[in-house]
Parts: structure tokens; C-alpha cells; sequence
């Protein structure tokens, strides 16, 4: 159907368009789509056997949805996301403030109109991008802002008394009316508003300071909560539970390639970022392995959850850290480093909540802790497994490069290093280069370098060399060697 030729109710009538509800509109348009194969919800990565499904079977039953899940697990973009099961275009009662449907008006402006002007009424179209209302649920939100009230400027000028309906000027919800309506954070909202949404799910009447307005507004609702919301501030008042139609659970992802995708697909990065600076698979391993540390860890408050977000800015801020130490020292490309990921402390403290134990020791220390433990997890994959408890005297392949360390005088590696001098460094390190030969033969060139400081990193968390942090960088030791040569 051409929009742009009807431009009034009888053209809208000859073209043979028949009025369907939103849920009916997402339903046959999610059923087309399943039928070709198509992507219903693309870039959510992680939900394709678990959310997508739930989802996409609370829309074939005309639900109205809750997704319950904590923060950073795309629960706004799925609802974004609905927007593309629209038609594309809807047709309006032009001038009409709540998207009246032309063949169903349902506001005294559009009934009025229609029964003045009949098949001559002016039609306007609305493209579904036009269709998407949300609002972040606070505790100040009033029944003014989501369902209407009387305006009393409106009274005068069109000299009505306050009798009359025509002087209520509509609030979000009936502006939304054939669209989808987001609240975020529900239980955030006072229990007086949660009540206020009722009669407008089941019944589609609605209450505006003693007026009684039966207005069958036609809305999918998409509800968005935080399990801890419902502990900490408020929570959704059961009758509203009751008249919501499918809850669907969130979750975060479940293995280091979806969470890869996803830092991928969501950082923010310059161009030339992308060009001059190359990063090792390992390095994306390393930053998506801090969030799964976090998420099981004793400092971090795990009911609040960990952000998908902590990877993506951790990720941003490490090519920052690299493109910053490579323009200071006049390169004009370089590798990330495992040093690198001093850089993206910053991004990890804000990002996760602590428990007692936690903020005894600091922001700062319990990122690094999980930064310790992300490689402490991950050094297994590459090489042999340092056991906990073992023999003093039992061999282990590590020997001979914790003896170089016991022989020297200590191993500095600096922030401020341009590419050659920090290759170098790890090139004279007789038994490192042995190891990585060893057990990594076929690696590439530049992927090299951050496997030998991962190793170095790797003995440390396993408590087999120190690692300590000054002005300019970090130097590695043996644990005891120092000390005793001192004494």
C-alpha cells in the first residue's frame, strides 16, 4: 500500500486496509519472519536458545512482557529490537494526539472529526520507528506524566468548563497508544502508579481526576526489572504481576566467545585505533575472563551483577592505553600488552559492587585481584598446570626460568618501553623463549610477546615469581632470591 497517494479517509477505504491491533501486527509479522528463517532479534548475542525463544513465544500470544534480569543484559535493546516486527507505516487521524486509527478513532477530537468531514477526513501516516515510548521508572514519576491530567490553560482558551473532556491534556501512556510502551526498572515506580496501569491493561479504561474516560488504548507493554529492585527499593505490586503475561528471565553470557561478540559489536572505537593497534586473541580472552571472575567472586556483591558494559568500556580503555604509550613513544603502530591492563582498572571499579569483604580491600586492589585471577584461570589453556600443593623438591618445567630470576638481579618492564625495548627485554629471557617455543611453536610473531608476558604473569598469580608495581612500571622477581642473597 502506497502511503504516500492516500491522503484521506476514502482513499484509506477504497485501498482495502483493515484496522489490526499492535499484538495482532507483532504476531503476524514475528510469523513471517520465523517462516523465512530470518534473525527476529539481530546483534543479541548469547539468547539464541533461551531468551529469543521465551520472547518470541510471549509474542505470538499477545503478551505483555516483563523482562526480569540484572544490569547490562539487553533487556532495553530487545525491547528496542521489537520495534522491526512493525509494519512500517500505520495510518493516523491527522492532528489526532494519540495516534487515533482512522477505521476504529477512539478520542472525542478524531470522532468528531470523522463525523464532520466523513470520507474527506485528512489521514497522516506514522513510520514504526515513530512507535517506540519509554520511560525510566523514578519514584517521582506522577499519574499526570504517565496517564494525563485537566489543563486548566486549555479550559480557557477554548472556553470550556471542566466538565467537559476536551480540557485533558493526555499523558505518556495514550500518546503511545498503538506503539510499544517501555517502562524500565518497574519496581522503581510507587505502588499508587503500579495500580494506576491496571484498568489500562485489562480493562482500557482510564481515570483522570474524576473523569472516566473509556478509551481502549491499543499498547504492547515491555516491563523491565532488576531482580535485586526487588529487595532494595520496591517491588511490582502483585495485581500488576498478574496482568502481566509472560515474565522472561535474562542471564549474562555463558562462554568467551558470545562475550567477545558482544565487547566487540558494542565498543565505541576510533578508526585508527582499529588500524594501528593489534590485539591478541589471548588479550580478548584475558579482559571478557575479569567479568567472569567478578561474577563468582567473594569481593564482588553478586546479586547487583556485572555489566556487560564493564567489558566494553575495560576493552576501550585498553587500546586507549596502548594508543597512548605508542604515540608517546613516536610509533606509528604497536601491540597490546598485558601491561596494558593497568589501564583498564578504571573501568572495572566503577562498574562493580562490593561486598564487606570488598571494600576492606579497596576498588582498586579487587580489580586487580581479578585481573590476577582472570590469567591465573586462563594460564592452563597455554601452558602445563601449576598444581597447588606439590612436593618442595618435585620438578616442574618452570625451574629453570624461576632459577634465572633467583640469579638476577630482577626484570623491569616499563610503561613508557617503545615496541623494540620491551621485545627485547622478554628476548633475553633465555628460559621464556625456550617455554614459549616449547609449548606454542607455531605462533605467531606478534601474538608472542603477549604469551611470554602472560606466562610471567602466570607464575606470579601461582605465587612462583613476585610482581611489584612502581612509578614506571612493573619489576618481576623470584619470591625468595632477594632476601636471602640481603641476608
Amino acid at each position: 500500500m502506497d502511503h504516500n497517494k492516500i491522503k484521506n479517509l476514502g482513499q484509506l477505504k477504497a485501498s482495502g486496509y483493515k484496522s489490526k491491533s499492535i499484538k495482532d501486527e507483532l504476531r503476524e509479522n514475528l510469523l513471517v519472519k520465523i517462516g523465512k528463517g530470518e534473525d527476529t532479534f539481530q546483534g543479541v548475542w548469547g539468547y539464541e536458545n533461551s531468551v529469543i525463544p521465551e520472547l518470541e513465544r510471549a509474542i505470538l500470544s499477545r503478551h505483555n512482557i516483563n523482562l526480569l534480569g540484572l544490569r547490562g543484559q539487553a533487556k532495553t535493546r530487545l525491547a528496542r529490537l521489537m520495534v522491526q516486527l512493525l509494519d512500517e507505516w500505520i495510518p493516523i487521524v491527522e492532528g489526532s494526539e494519540i495516534n487515533d486509527d482512522p477505521l476504529a478513532p477512539i478520542s472525542r477530537y478524531a470522532t468528531e472529526l470523522i463525523k464532520e468531514k466523513g470520507d474527506d477526513t485528512p489521514i497522516g501516516w506514522i513510520h514504526r520507528e515513530e512507535r517506540f515510548y519509554e520511560k525510566l521508572a523514578t519514584p517521582d514519576v506522577t499519574v499526570a506524566d504517565l496517564i494525563g491530567d485537566i489543563d486548566p490553560i486549555k479550559a480557557a482558551n477554548l472556553k470550556l468548563s471542566y466538565a467537559d473532556d476536551r480540557v485533558i491534556h493526555f499523558g505518556m501512556i495514550p500518546r503511545a497508544n498503538r506503539s510499544i510502551f517501555v517502562i524500565n526498572e518497574l519496581p522503581d515506580l510507587q505502588a499508587r502508579i503500579q495500580v494506576a496501569l491496571f484498568n489500562i491493561l485489562q480493562e482500557g479504561d482510564i481515570q483522570i481526576r474524576g473523569f472516566k474516560l473509556r478509551l481502549s488504548l491499543d499498547l504492547q507493554f515491555v516491563f523491565t526489572a532488576n531482580p535485586e529492585d526487588y529487595t532494595n527499593r520496591g517491588s511490582i505490586v502483585t495485581p500488576l504481576k498478574d496482568r502481566i503475561g509472560s515474565q522472561i528471565l535474562t542471564h549474562y553470557p555463558e562462554n568467551l566467545e558470545i562475550a567477545k561478540k558482544i565487547t566487540l559489536q558494542e565498543s565505541r572505537l576510533d578508526s585508527r585505533q582499529k588500524d594501528v593497534i593489534y590485539v591478541p586473541e589471548l588479550a580478548l580472552d584475558v579482559l571478557e575472563q575479569i567479568s567472569f571472575e567478578a561474577r563468582k567472586s567473594e569481593y564482588v556483591d553478586a546479586k547487583s551483577g556485572v555489566s556487560a558494559r564493564m567489558s566494553i568500556t575495560a576493552f576501550e580503555n585498553l587500546l586507549s592505553a596502548a594508543e597512548r604509550r605508542m604515540i608517546r613513544a613516536k610509533e606509528k603502530k604497536t601491540t597490546v600488552r598485558l601491561s596494558d591492563f593497568m589501564g583498564v582498572i578504571p573501568s572495572i571499579t566503577g562498574k562493580i559492587e562490593l561486598v564487606y569483604e570488598g571494600e576492606q580491600e579497596g576498588a582498586g586492589t579487587v580489580a586487580e585481584i581479578l585481573v590476577d585471577e582472570a590469567i591465573k584461570s586462563l594460564f592452563p589453556n597455554y601452558f602445563p598446570k601449576i598444581a597447588k600443593l606439590e612436593r618442595k623438591d618435585a620438578e616442574t618445567v618452570y625451574d629453570e626460568l624461576i632459577h634465572w630470576f633467583f640469579e638476577g638481579e630482577g626484570f623491569d618492564l616499563l610503561d613508557e618501553d617503545n615496541d623494540e625495548e620491551y621485545q627485547n627485554k622478554l628476548d633475553s629471557i633465555a628460559p621464556l623463549n625456550a617455554l614459549v617455543g616449547e609449548y606454542h611453536p607455531s605462533l605467531a610473531k606478534e601474538d608472542t610477546y603477549f604469551i611470554k608476558e602472560l606466562l610471567l604473569w602466570g607464575l606470579v598469580a601461582h605465587k612462583k615469581l613476585s610482581k611489584h608495581r612502581f612509578t614506571q612500571g612493573y619489576q618481576f622477581k623470584d619470591l625468595y632470591g632477594s632476601y636471602i642473597r640481603g641476608l
